[in-house]
């Protein structure tokens, strides 16, 4: 393994530092466990690579997909094959799916992942899908603003190229004080079970950004912020545009995990990067 500059060891430290908060607050979002694990691994930070790999085997059991517990146990295993944690688990998967075969039944289906943008059929979108239906069930019909407001304050981009970025809808939101910025944004949050992550504290790899297509992202607000090997870490302010991350997905073979931020903060980065 090539030695890390000091440039690259601090970035890392920065990437553990902030993955620590959000797999914290998001035990399940095993994306991110994987993020935080890898940053471990390039640092020559073992114990910590194991019991990340034991958190992300832990989700998967809790998500119901025990196959992948299965596999990330044994990865554990190929290097550490006396672990008690992970020999004692492995003996508790095998007793639950003994029960289901006892039993009859089948295994329960895997509950959904923290839900991401970039789960959606990255290949293709059907129908352009820019969030817009989900947006107007958490503030419409949950009665937080008048459908006035929200038709009033939606804006769909059309084809014609953009030479700015076009704010989130949180953000004008908050500037026509319809809503709250914080309320509207844990809103979204917690309906999306998406990640967060503070970009403004954030060392951007503005090259990186520069390298996905301009138009995609002044037009959704979206931001390509860093890279873990084979996955791009993306910023975004509205987490159920279907559009946009099928969009950027289709400009990249990289897989793109996607994080949520706040709206002022995310304009700002992609004003910086697209200046």
């Amino acid at each position: 393994m090539a030695a890390l500059t000091p440039s690259e060891e601090a970035q890392l430290q920065q990437t553990i530092e902030m993955f620590r908060v959000i797999t914290q607050s998001q035990p399940l979002d095993y994306q991110s466990l994987e993020i935080l694990k890898e940053a471990y691994m390039k640092l020559g930070l073992q114990k910590d690579v194991v019991e990340t790999s034991k958190r992300i085997a832990e989700a998967y059991v809790q998500l119901g997909q025990l196959s992948s517990a299965i596999m990330e146990y044994e990865t554990i295993l190929q290097r550490f094959p006396d672990d008690p944690d992970v020999q004692k688990a492995l003996a508790e998967i095998e007793n639950k799916t003994n029960s289901f075969a006892g039993r009859g039944e089948a295994a329960a289906p895997a509950a959904p992942a923290p839900a991401k943008p970039g789960a959606f059929g990255a290949k293709q979108a059907p129908e352009t899908d820019d969030g817009k239906a989900a947006m107007q069930r958490i503030f419409v019909d949950a009665k937080l603003i008048t459908a006035q407001d929200f038709g009033r304050l939606w804006f769909t981009p059309g084809a014609e190229p953009l030479t700015q970025v076009v704010e989130p809808f949180l953000q004008v939101m908050s500037d026509q004080g319809v809503m709250n910025l914080d309320k509207s944004l844990k809103l979204v949050i917690d309906r999306a079970r998406i990640g967060y992550l503070p970009l403004d504290r954030y060392d951007i790899d503005i090259e990186l950004g520069k390298s996905f297509p301009r138009a995609i992202c002044l037009k959704w607000c979206i931001l390509p912020f860093d890279r873990m090997s084979k996955s791009v870490l993306v910023a975004t302010a509205n987490p159920f545009n279907k559009q946009a991350a099928a969009e950027l997905q289709a400009a990249t073979p990289h897989r793109l995990l996607w994080y949520m931020t706040s709206p002022p903060d995310l304009v700002k980065s992609v004003k910086r990067v697209f200046r």
